[in-house]
């Protein structure tokens, strides 16, 4: 089982990243590609797949990002092709939060994810992320961020009063909560 792989990203294509490491390019299938560079050494965080008919490894910017993909990947019906869309689409935080807020809407966005498997989710997730100590975050509503950005804010002053804002209301109240924080 490969831990990680440093090397030169030689190649960049819509899903997957080729990484030269000692003279051999590895194919690593990523949420998101165009976050590498082209022609720059890095490290990526790998999980190896492997089954009778194929062996694939999946790569992460970030521990904590490979560690919520193996999360997922443990969830009854849910596999590597349908986690990683979710990882290339949403926030580790976003995804987190959703989970532990049982937000079934945000969780069916996600390509291939219908309510059965974002029940799913929930039912195997909730209350396991946030006690795995590299997936420790606060809480961000990402919907919450992007209403106040839309409205003009800039991210460092809506991630200074998000810790402030009550989750358990509704998008409404929090987004008042937020303004009158953002006002002061």
């Amino acid at each position: 089982m490969y831990a990680y792989i440093k090397g030169i990203v030689t190649d960049i294509e819509s899903t997957y990243i080729v990484i030269e490491h000692q003279g051999l390019g590895y194919m690593v299938y990523t949420p998101n590609p165009y976050s590498f560079e082209l022609n720059v050494e890095t490290t990526v965080y790998l999980y190896q797949y492997i089954r009778e008919d194929e062996q694939t490894l999946y790569g992460f910017k970030t521990k904590e990002e490979k560690n919520l993909f193996l999360s997922l990947i443990s969830v009854k019906g849910l596999g590597c092709k349908m986690a990683l869309p979710m990882l290339a689409t949403g926030s580790i935080e976003g995804i987190m939060d959703a989970i532990e807020r049982e937000n079934i809407l945000y969780l069916k966005k996600f390509p291939k994810i219908g309510d059965k498997v974002a029940r799913q989710i929930i039912l195997d997730l909730k209350g396991k992320l946030a006690s795995n100590p590299s997936n420790v975050s606060q809480p961000v509503n990402e919907e919450l961020m992007e209403v106040l950005e839309g409205l003009g804010y800039r991210k460092p002053d809506i991630k200074k009063v998000l810790p402030k804002v009550d989750y358990k209301k509704p998008l409404e109240e929090q987004i008042k909560e937020a303004l009158k924080l953002l006002l002061k």
